[in-house]
């Protein structure tokens, strides 16, 4: 599919999303112009909110990365919610256990991220390999093990903090935080108290989680566009039978390829750790960091750039959409019907491209019936 294509389909796609949603709107006897508004001023209004959709929008940027990265490959990535969840606890051991100067000890916080994620996805490959279980069905009950097993290590004493329900916190080498020792300083406390735009700004856990996401977003993008690899990987997307009469090995790149995607999965969890929570803590329930990369993977035409901003426009949406609830007593979950819509029009191109086709054939015919 042409890349013009791809983006009238997306467009169409959101406009969709949004007439639907001002539907339910109007059901629920709601203006819809009124709730646009809400959604926008909620997530872009202030610079306080700017900053918490770039900050929660990394871990969805991430895992939407992930997710495109295997469906180039031929692969569906479901497990990116256990590969994140993976990388997040191989996140702490590092942050928490090792000690190390900052700027290496970050490093190896993030290497453990990789390590745990891309183990995690490495076994859907092996599994797909080597008994051709299917990946969905393998990625799915991997979720669950990482899920309980989450909360099955933090049983133990020596990764979880006393009397309460989470890990210990990794040291302060170990964070990618911005400004913290700064805002603690009586200079930097004397800055924020008179400066209203640094306060608002300041008053997130700004960190440095984006940066990395747009690096590994051009990073995945070159490797596959522009390098040997990124051939193979796709040509076995295409057409496993062709690759492997050009001598691809077919095994070992469906394995290498969901190892690659979930090592991304496991970085999302890393960076999530070291920017933001700075722990893991007991689960009720999947965090649906994973779930959400699928939707923002089909946004971005399962473009790697793309994910960048489909993840910027998902997180406004979310965030904005959070307030629907306390400015117009709207039920937040609207958002997930708009969002829903978009991704399902998003998979149905065939749906679009009959919409051409009739107005195609009205053009002709009007035309036929002018001469």
């Amino acid at each position: 599919m042409k890349k013009q294509n791809k983006l009238v389909i997306t467009m169409f796609s959101i406009l969709m999303g949004l007439l639907f949603g001002s539907i339910v709107l109007l059901i629920s006897g709601i203006n819809p112009l009124e709730a646009y508004m809400v959604i926008i001023k909620g997530s872009l209004g202030r610079p306080k909110y700017i900053s918490w959709v770039i900050i929660k929008a990394v871990p969805i940027i991430m895992t939407g990365i992930s997710v495109a990265f295997a469906f180039k490959t031929g692969l569906f990535n479901i497990g990116a919610e256990g590969q994140y969840t993976m990388g997040a606890i191989g996140a702490v051991i590092a942050g928490v256990y090792l000690d190390l100067p900052p700027i290496l000890h970050v490093l190896f916080v993030l290497i453990f991220g990789i390590i745990f994620g891309g183990i995690w996805g490495a076994l859907v490959g092996y599994f797909k390999a080597k008994f051709k279980v299917h990946e969905v069905i393998s990625s799915i009950m991997l979720n669950w093990i990482a899920f309980y097993f989450n909360n099955f290590i933090l049983d133990f004493s020596w990764f979880r903090l006393p009397e309460s329900e989470s890990s210990y916190y990794i040291k302060e080498s170990a964070s990618i935080k911005l400004f913290q020792n700064w805002k603690a300083s009586e200079a930097g406390r004397e800055v924020i108290a008179n400066n209203k735009l640094i306060k608002d700004i300041l008053s997130t856990p700004v960190n440095l989680g984006i940066v990395f996401a747009i690096l590994v977003a051009f990073a995945m993008w070159y490797i596959l566009k522009h390098t040997t690899t990124g051939y193979q990987l796709k040509a076995v997307g295409y057409n496993r039978d062709a690759a492997e009469y050009g001598g691809i090995n077919i095994r070992k790149n469906i394995v290498f390829a969901m190892m690659i995607s979930g090592a991304l999965s496991g970085l999302a969890g890393a960076l999530q750790v070291a920017g933001v929570s700075g722990n893991v803590f007991v689960l009720p329930s999947q965090l649906g960091y994973g779930f959400d990369g699928i939707a923002v993977s089909l946004i971005a035409g399962n473009s790697p750039i793309a994910c960048i901003f489909s993840g910027l426009f998902y997180s406004a949406l979310m965030y904005g959409g959070g307030k629907l609830n306390s400015a117009l007593k709207t039920p937040s979950e609207i958002i997930n019907i708009i969002l829903g819509i978009i991704v399902l029009f998003i998979s149905m191109p065939k749906i679009v491209s009959v919409f051409k086709e009739k107005l195609s054939n009205k053009k002709l015919q009007r035309g036929e019936n002018n001469e």
